[in-house]
């Protein structure tokens, strides 16, 4: 067992003190001297593209990193609902504060206070930033910032452009970001993939990618890297995740010696599209904010056959108004998954498959008129008629519970730096600031608050002291030892030539995933699917085929090393499910739950962070403790009743 001793280097202070105090004591890099350090920054999101764009502005040069054509392919931009933010606008009770409990109290207290709070005291000047930049948000009559309601919270505050709010924040992030590439700020390497972190005498100095074109392993030094690479959610096979997102960034970076934090925790969206078939490669996300208007139901009558536009009032189930009458359809979308599942475990569920829910809109068409609907979600609809040849203006939405987003990630301290020192983690990559469950429309707010607000300003703290070093060149000993484990993988993972295909174990690993760590989790299961997990792993090291070569733009082989890594990270989730013997967010333990089957948190045992550290593949990783205090907030049973 290592020395490791988590240092979360929350500052001292009142709550609301905390970050100017910070902000006081961390020390600064004056102008001058910023255009002397060089940062890499791996990921083009929302996270990644604010950050170099702010850094560029600051006088640092970056490196930009992306497997992308170009940035505005990240996934942010599928983030289509809304970004909150405390300005109470609709004057309905909100504040700073209230933001913060929302956001603690959705992630069942299982995040850090501090984090939380600066999230929730930057969020203000995110709107601001945003909008200067032209961000299209939507407006009132008068023309004033509207705002919407999203599921955890009972006031209005998130901001929305349509039905593409992350694509248009990750337009203006890009755009800020495309100035500093102009000006020479930032380097911009598209079609690239990390595939290592460099670490030389315990320092992060670079990484090691592979040109997606060429095939060619290079190295990139720098003072400092970022990982700014999403989230792990594909684990599942079938997920709300673009086909490309993937855990290989933060999952080597664990491999070098940062603490990985509660990887379990990932969320079920109750709002997908449902799978229509077993060879189905992607999920498609209904967003949250239909949830505003929409009544999700089931019939009564499980063997109900007519269209649902023709079953009457009284023999639909609005399960979910029944349950939690207090916030009805916008209860946490961990909460509203889980009844969803209760309805199909009950034979209650609806479509070829029985495997979803109706989300209605007759009701609201009926009280503010067609034409608002469309105002508000007309591209959603569309997109939901062309994928289902369903007109939801006349029939209900079907929907279904997916995986979406991982609030586990890479343990990183106040500063956002993970265990190595000068390795940042920031936005989803990192384990956040969601604890066991995000609330909708966070996502956003978490990614753009890292990225222009709180990772420039830690930065400096950690390149301060680097004052007239200079970066290690890629010819060092660090990066060959690099580009040498990088090419190894590659042609072991050519050299195998067996019979199945990377997209046949990833569906095999999503099928063990859902069923044993998904939205219920069991000690039997989760024992099984270890077992299962380093089963497949086997069979995958001895029958993988890859096609091509290395030398070329090749598919097969990304995605053999990209499902190479979820085979390791998948075994470390149920590991960590397993030994949490506790519900809590979207970790549902079916021996821990409430007399009404809600989850059951077990604070004496289990309030702390999980950060796991990495002895081998195969070998039982190492759990570190950072025990969570809560001075502001009281624990309580969480209840949307």
């Amino acid at each position: 067992m290592s020395n490791i001793v988590l240092d979360a280097k929350v500052p001292e202070g009142p709550l609301e003190e905390k970050w100017s105090n910070a902000r006081f004591d961390l020390k600064l890099v004056n102008p001058a001297n910023k255009r002397k350090y060089e940062i890499l920054i791996i990921g083009s999101g929302l996270a990644g593209a604010s950050a170099a764009a702010t850094l560029g502005e600051l006088g640092y040069n970056v490196t930009m990193i992306t497997y992308h054509d170009s940035p505005r392919r990240a996934h942010s931009i599928a983030a289509q609902g809304g970004i909150n933010a405390a300005k109470n606008y609709h004057n309905d009770g909100d504040s700073i504060f209230r933001l913060f409990y929302d956001t603690i109290k959705g992630g069942d207290y299982r995040s850090r206070e501090a984090n939380v709070y600066r999230l929730a005291e930057v969020s203000n000047e995110i709107i601001d930033q945003t909008a200067a930049q032209g961000v299209p948000y939507g407006r009132e009559y008068g023309g004033l910032l509207d705002n919407r309601s999203f599921g955890g919270a009972q006031v209005s505050r998130t901001f929305y452009s349509r039905g593409a709010t992350g694509q248009q924040l990750l337009l203006g992030a890009y755009q800020a970001m495309a100035r500093q590439i102009e000006l020479g700020k930032v380097k911009l390497y598209n079609r690239m993939e990390m595939l290592d972190v460099v670490v030389h005498e315990g320092r992060a100095v670079g990484v090691v990618a592979r040109d997606l074109i060429t095939g060619e392993i290079r190295s990139f030094s720098g003072h400092a890297v970022v990982l700014a690479t999403g989230g792990y959610a594909n684990a599942y096979y079938l997920s709300t995740m673009a086909m490309m997102c993937n855990g290989t960034a933060v999952w080597r970076a664990h491999k070098h010696g940062a603490l990985f934090a509660n990887p379990s925790f990932t969320q079920i969206h109750p709002t997908a599209i449902p799978a229509s078939e077993e060879f189905q490669s992607k999920l498609t996300l209904m967003s949250e904010s239909l949830r505003n208007d929409g009544r999700i139901w089931v019939p009564k009558d499980k063997n109900e056959t007519r269209s649902p536009d023709q079953i009457p009032e009284a023999e639909r189930d609005y399960f979910l108004e029944r349950r939690y009458p207090a916030f009805g359809n916008l209860v946490p979308r961990d909460v509203a998954s889980r009844a969803a599942k209760v309805m199909f475990d009950e034979g209650y569920g609806v479509g070829p498959l029985k495997n979803g829910v109706y989300l209605d809109f007759a009701e609201a068409i009926g009280r503010l008129g067609k034409d608002v609907i469309e105002q508000r979600y007309g591209n959603l609809f569309e997109m939901y008629e062309r994928i289902t040849d369903e007109n939801p203006y006349k029939v209900p939405m079907r929907i279904y519970p997916a995986p979406h987003y991982t609030m586990g990630g890479l343990w990183v301290d106040y500063h956002l730096m993970t265990t190595i020192p000068g390795l940042y983690a920031i936005g989803e990559a990192n384990f956040s600031d969601h604890g066991g469950n995000r609330l909708g429309a966070s996502a956003l707010m978490q990614g753009l608050a890292d990225g222009y607000f709180v990772l420039p300003n830690t930065i400096g703290d950690y390149l301060s002291d680097q004052l007239g070093t200079d970066p290690i060149p890629t010819d060092h000993a660090a990066f060959k030892t690099g580009e040498k484990a990088v090419k190894d993988q590659i042609d072991e993972l050519i050299a195998i030539n067996g019979t199945r295909s990377p997209d046949y174990f990833h569906r095999e690993l999503g099928k063990v995933m859902i069923a044993e760590v998904g939205m219920a989790r069991n000690e039997d299961g989760l024992k099984r699917a270890i077992s299962e997990i380093r089963r497949l792993r086997d069979e995958f090291h001895k029958d993988v085929k890859v096609t091509g070569s290395n030398e070329s733009f090749n598919q097969t082989l990304e995605k053999a090393g990209r499902v190479a890594d979820f085979l390791e990270l998948a075994e470390l989730m149920a590991i960590d499910a397993l030994n949490r013997r506790e519900s809590c967010g979207g970790h549902f333990r079916e021996e821990s739950r409430t007399p009404e089957g809600e989850a059951l948190r077990d604070d004496e045992n289990y309030a702390y962070v999980a950060a796991w550290e990495f002895n081998g593949v195969g070998e039982e990783p190492t759990l570190h403790k950072e025990q969570l205090v809560f001075e502001n907030v009281e624990l309580a049973q969480r209840s949307y009743k």
